[in-house]
C-alpha cells in the first residue's frame, strides 16, 4: 500500500466539486485514511511550495492557496501516487484528457482543483506538514477484497 496527500484546492472549493473528486478516488478503489478542510496559512505555502518560493510566479501561488480553505486528505490504495496523478492529468486543464479530473473540470494551469504529491519522498514530506500521525485513521475497508486480488 502506498500514501499519496491529495488536497482540494481553493477553486475545487468554491466551485463545490469536492464530493464528486473524492467520489472519483473512492469509486477507483483508493481508501480516504485522513480528512479535513483547513486554511493554508502564508508559512505552510512557504514550507509546501519550498522550491517555488523565489520564483516570479509564487506570490500568485501563495495568493491563491490561502484565499480560501482547502480540503486535505491521505489517499491510500497500490500504487497510488501514479493512479491519483494519472487520474488527475495534465497540470493544465486546457491540456489534460477528457475523463481526467483536470480534463473534466478545469480549463486553467494554475486553477487546477487537486494537488497531488510527486513521489513517495513528497508523500512523506507533505502527509507530516498537513496530518498529525494520530490524524490517519488506519483501516481496511471491508470491500477490499472485492477491489483487489490478495496477493496484490
Amino acid at each position: 500500500m502506498e500514501r499519496t496527500l491529495i488536497l482540494l484546492k481553493p477553486d475545487c472549493i468554491q466551485r463545490r466539486l469536492a464530493g464528486r473528486i473524492l467520489t472519483r478516488f473512492e469509486d477507483k478503489g483508493l481508501n480516504i485514511v485522513a480528512l479535513k478542510m483547513i486554511r493554508v496559512t502564508p508559512e505552510l505555502s512557504k514550507e509546501h511550495y519550498a522550491e517555488h518560493v523565489e520564483k516570479p510566479f509564487y506570490p500568485t501561488l501563495e495568493s491563491f492557496i490561502t484565499g480560501a480553505p482547502v480540503i486535505a486528505a491521505i489517499i491510500e490504495g497500490l500504487e497510488a501516487i501514479r493512479v491519483v496523478r494519472e487520474m488527475l492529468g495534465a497540470t493544465s486543464g486546457l491540456k489534460a484528457a477528457a475523463g481526467t479530473i483536470r480534463g473534466d473540470y478545469s480549463s486553467s494551469r494554475q486553477m487546477n482543483l487537486v494537488h497531488a504529491s510527486d513521489g513517495p519522498e513528497a508523500a512523506k514530506r507533505e502527509i507530516k506538514l498537513y496530518f498529525k500521525p494520530e490524524e490517519i485513521c488506519e483501516c481496511d475497508p471491508t470491500i477490499s477484497p472485492w477491489l483487489r486480488a490478495s496477493d496484490e
